[in-house]
């Protein structure tokens, strides 16, 4: 690992750091390239003073104008009123690190910070800190609360921070229907003076500046604090304010604390083309390093998950269900495929353990549905090479866990799945953060169902493989729209710029978009079995499911391939992206690189250029669909070389390439 950080602190009590534009003073934060730019100000108002305000450029174009900063309390006054620069702290960071899993093992963290701290202008007015960090892809930001003799708890009822946005961009907008949500809707297409003002907007949020570029507004390290929302601010068509999570039974209160403390960072990624927000390590570099001491227990890898094809078995001679058969079946499945894991979950409205599945009831999770003969499933799992992980509801986790953690691990119980959460307020965040401290103690690495969106806690704790936070394959099952080919196009650029996202993936049954119709037992999915595939590559997944059952996998010519593609990487590249429309993503792992290419419901014929693969020869293994059938071919390929590509409605490609001898 190489890590160095630079450090230049400065005090500026003159403000000689801040130029005047007509009295109002303005502090500019630039990244290391200089193409992106932060600026706070105070600018006067007749009636308020000097008012706490910030803006975004990027290439010197405007990407948020200027936008007032405030903390409502129930404690005092507001945060954000009246100010004056009391000192300017100046710093810059350049480290790089190494990660596993993720997108790629070494990244980059460089950055110019600087700390304002403020005064308030009233008599024994209250100081705060605001730290502002401008990186080349984005920029970002976060309150600091200061201990002092006139304010000792900080108790939020509100954050309004704003984000003021030119009058012709355009949103991808996640529209939810209250603060207790999974994030399961879909993204819609508005300019941003037709989002309606009643709009709960869940994030990433996704923006197009027209002959500018794009950004994403999101929030990282979200610790002990409330998880942020987007609202139309009253009364103006282009202005967003933030919402935070209440906490539960108390709507007017968001966030308690005792101070010091800080919010989360307030991110706006930044790229010139849409692909390059998904390239970004910038949520991942404004978390904390990784808390574990010990990684090496960590592994990824895909897990089957009975309960998306409603335990349906084909030629057994035994009853599919929560039994001990069903289980050894998947098990013997898993060895013979090279499929590392197979999930304990539900069937029906009974879980594993034997309680319902929703709401929980007080089943003990160290003891299995009475037709499971536990120890006989774990040791055959051990004989097997296989290993099991459990699905949970989160309150029997809260209820159990320091009990039943340790016992897994002297099972041999690789992780679990914590479900139906579906809140981020300051409790919940708490809790989920006191789960993947016990898991990691337990080496057990998590999965989170039922979840709003990742924050980049999985630095700190790389326990963390995966999240939903989506609407996915699992809406195949019951919903008439099911999970569209757009839909699939639009959550690499909008749900999965925040982390990785667990989908429900691994079916080979599909079909064309307009024959689709929901079922409960073997879904269908629409789009080809090389769709399915490429969907390995273009999601990042650490921990991704093999949701079909047995005997749909077995014989098919997919099969080898699926369960080979790595599920962590050592680099990745967005090479072509529209969003809701196509996708072509290359990743690497060690000297091979994976290459996973979606398209929409119209067939499309793109172009593939392979100059990532620098020098020397490759053969490029290539499945593709030949009327909706998958079909495999053979190319030597250089870097100089283009591949065509046709997608059929709904289809897909996946390319294998590694150096030939």
């Amino acid at each position: 690992m190489r890590y160095v950080i630079y450090s230049g602190l400065l005090i500026i009590c003159s403000i000689t750091n801040l130029k005047c534009l007509a009295d109002t003073p303005v502090l500019r934060v630039n990244s290391p390239s200089g193409q992106v730019r932060i600026e706070f100000l105070l600018k006067k108002s007749k009636d308020a003073g000097s008012i706490p305000h910030w803006r975004v450029f990027f290439k010197n174009k405007p990407i948020i104008l200027d936008s007032r900063l405030s903390i409502e309390l129930q404690n005092g006054p507001s945060l954000g009123g009246s100010c004056l620069i009391e000192s300017v702290a100046a710093n810059s960071g350049r480290e790089e690190y190494l990660i596993t899993p993720g997108k790629r093992r070494l990244v980059l963290n460089s950055y110019n910070e600087s700390i304002i701290t403020l005064r308030e202008s009233t008599a024994g007015g209250r100081r705060w800190e605001l730290a502002f960090r401008a990186y080349d892809d984005g920029a970002a930001f976060r309150y600091r609360f200061l201990p002092q003799d006139s304010w000792s708890r900080l108790i939020i009822t509100a954050e309004k921070t704003e984000f003021a946005l030119p009058h012709d961009t355009r949103a991808y907008a996640l529209p939810l229907n209250s603060f207790t949500t999974s994030y399961e809707a879909f993204y819609q297409k508005k300019n941003m003076t037709d989002i309606p003002g009643e709009w709960l907007i869940g994030l990433p949020l996704l923006l197009e500046y027209p002959g500018v570029g794009w950004a994403a507004i999101t929030e990282a390290n979200l610790t002990d604090y409330a998880g942020m929302y987007l609202a139309k601010a009253e009364n103006n068509r282009t202005v967003l304010t933030t919402r935070l999570s209440p906490l539960p039974g108390e709507p007017k209160v968001a966030v308690r604390a005792s101070l010091p403390h800080v919010s989360p960072w307030r991110v706006v990624l930044l790229g010139e083309e849409v692909g390059r927000l998904i390239e970004s390590d910038l949520i991942l570099n404004l978390n904390e390093p990784s808390a574990l001491a010990d990684r090496s227990w960590i592994r990824t890898g895909k897990t089957t998950f009975p309960w998306w094809n409603g335990y349906h078995l084909e030629n057994v001679n035994f009853r599919a269900g929560l039994n001990t058969a069903t289980i050894k079946h998947y098990i013997d499945f898993c060895a013979e495929s090279g499929i590392p894991y197979h999930s304990l979950d539900g069937y029906e409205d009974t879980a594993w353990y034997g309680g319902p599945i929703v709401p929980y009831q007080g089943a003990d999770i160290t003891k299995a549905h009475p037709d499971i003969d536990l120890p006989e499933v774990l040791r055959y799992a051990r004989d097997k090479d296989v290993r099991l992980r459990l699905w949970m509801h989160w309150e029997a986790a809260k209820a159990h866990m320091d009990r039943a953690f340790p016992l897994y691990r002297s099972w041999g119980i690789e992780g679990v799945m914590v479900d139906f959460m579906d809140r981020d307020d300051q409790e919940m965040v708490n809790f989920l953060r006191d789960l993947l401290r016990k898991a990691a103690e337990n080496q057990l690495t998590v999965t989170l169902h039922g979840s709003p969106k990742p924050t980049g806690l999985e630095r700190t704790y790389p326990n963390l493989l995966t999240s939903e936070g989506v609407l996915n394959l699992e809406y195949n099952k019951w919903d008439e729209t099911g999970c569209t080919p757009e839909h699939e196009l639009t959550i690499p650029f909008t749900r999965m710029l925040a982390g990785p996202l667990d989908f429900h993936q691994g079916s080979f049954r599909g079909v064309r978009v307009e024959e689709f119709k929901p079922r409960n037992i073997q879904p269908q999915v629409m789009g080809t079995p090389s769709r399915t595939l490429a969907s390995y590559v273009v999601f990042q997944n650490h921990l991704p499911m093999v949701a079909d059952y047995p005997s749909s996998y077995r014989g098919h010519p997919g099969l080898q391939m699926l369960s080979k593609i790595p599920t962590t990487w050592d680099d990745t590249k967005v090479l072509n992206g529209i969003v809701g429309e196509q996708i072509i993503i290359v990743r690497r792992h060690g000297q091979e690189w994976y290459v996973g290419a979606m398209n929409d419901r119209r067939p499309r014929d793109l172009d593939l250029p392979l100059r990532f693969l620098g020098s020397g020869r490759y053969q490029a293994e290539i499945y593709s669909s030949n009327n909706r059938q998958l079909s495999r071919r053979r190319e030597e390929v250089t870097s100089v070389d283009v591949l065509k590509l046709r997608l059929e409605s709904a289809d897909g490609c996946l390319i294998h390439l590694t150096r030939s001898q």
